[in-house]
């Protein structure tokens, strides 16, 4: 046996690194997040509903109060809001606890939250709200009270957010937009929108822009279904005629709306890697899995094992490294292509282990038990929706650059 030759903790005390003979690095979660992990699991024992689980794990759609429920029981322990400071009824977390807390929700599929409100526009609101805009919306956000969507994206302004074209004009204490923004994920039952507007047409590119957040029963917006190719609802179309925003709802300083926007995104890219998807739908491949496929596919569930091992460990070191303060590099760019790509390629092992059963006719839409095993029975929604991994938040391609940039010294 290969005996060790020294040990060293990170100073955020997140992670034990086993220094071996021949150059072998070990990583151990320390004693202080083992003890974490097991008060998560205690939790989510005591308080997630089986048949709320069950429903997860099977890909069905949760319903708005389910999800609220769920969200007011974290909250209720503190845990609702993982990236939000202490003082503003966040957790305080490391990004490794964060990671570790994702992947516990995800492997015991629990419910998740309402992603606008929690990793987007509440950040940004603790950053660039006033007193009073903290004060109206934070708290509930935190026991969903309200839910929001997300308008940036229009016709002719999607991966390059700078060319938005909905103005606001002022008029008196408010702002009148008009215009339309376009893949606007939640807006049928979202009650707040926050939404990039051109406030200065004559600024170029990323100025003249600013951050409102408004209602979305105001008089004056419309929302028009957009469905993708599984005929899910996905996104949708929202409308601005005329529609007045006051503007005591303007997040920071007029025409410098770019500069919350871009941090909103803030650490969230950090947490990229999608260790935590990968094994919900890993569990999903070994269960469909019966003895007489297991020859057929071992050498394809080891490759997938091992590249989610790899994967998950990538995750935990660059993350200690960040919360050590350590300098940000390619990092999430690697994590970002080989994450996604690895959710599509489990993906694609899941709908040849499911076979006919893995046709895209869901039980829900059908109203009626699964046909085959319940787990691949919505394999192929799942994986329609999974092959947008590899372009949201940035393509593949994107990533690529970024890495034969700053790694390679290409381009």
């Amino acid at each position: 046996m290969i005996g060790l030759c020294c040990e060293k903790k990170s100073p955020t005390n997140n992670i034990v690194l086993h220094q071996r003979r021949g150059g072998v690095l070990k990583l151990e979660l320390s004693a202080d997040d083992k003890k974490f992990i097991n008060e998560v699991r205690t939790f989510l024992r005591d308080n997630l509903d089986p048949e709320l689980a069950e429903k997860v794990r099977l890909g069905y759609p949760v319903s708005i109060a389910e999800q609220a429920i769920w969200t007011r029981k974290l909250n209720a322990r503190g845990w609702a809001a993982p990236n939000w400071p202490l003082e503003f009824g966040g957790t305080g977390w490391s990004m490794v606890r964060r990671h570790i807390f994702d992947v516990e929700m995800k492997l015991h599929h629990a419910p998740e939250l309402q992603g606008f409100g929690f990793s987007m526009v509440g950040p940004a609101i603790i950053k660039y709200g006033t007193s009073e805009q903290q004060a109206e919306y934070l708290p509930k956000i935190l026991n969903a009270d309200i839910s929001w969507c997300q308008g940036y994206s229009e016709p002719q302004a999607g991966s390059d957010l700078a060319t938005v074209q909905t103005r606001a004009i002022v008029d008196g204490d408010d702002y009148v937009i008009s215009g339309s923004k376009i893949w606007t994920s939640a807006a049928e039952r979202a009650d707040h929108i926050f939404l990039l507007v051109r406030t200065d047409p004559e600024a170029k590119s990323q100025l003249g822009i600013s951050f409102l957040l408004a209602k979305m029963d105001a008089p004056g917006i419309v929302v028009k279904p957009l469905l993708a190719f599984n005929g899910k609802r996905l996104w949708n179309q929202v409308f601005f005629d005329q529609v007045r925003v006051p503007r005591e709802n303007r997040l920071g300083e007029e025409n410098e709306g770019w500069t919350v926007a871009k941090n909103l995104l803030g650490n969230e890219r950090l947490l990229v890697s999608r260790v935590a998807e990968n094994r919900r739908i890993l569990s999903n491949v070994l269960e469909a899995l019966n003895d007489i496929q297991l020859d057929t596919f071992s050498n394809k569930l080891a490759e997938l094992r091992i590249r989610l091992e790899a994967l998950d460990k990538t995750a935990l070191r660059f993350l200690s490294r960040f919360d050590e303060g350590l300098p940000i590099g390619a990092e999430p760019s690697m994590l970002k292509l080989k994450g996604s790509q690895l959710v599509q390629d489990m993906d694609h092992v899941l709908f040849e282990i499911a076979g006919y059963y893995g046709l895209p006719l869901d039980s829900v839409a059908r109203q009626e038990e699964p046909i085959g095993p319940a787990c691949t029975d919505m394999a192929a929604s799942g994986m329609f929706h999974h092959r947008g991994f590899t372009i949201a938040g940035g393509t593949s391609e994107i990533q690529r650059n970024i890495i034969a940039r700053q790694v390679l010294g290409l381009g």
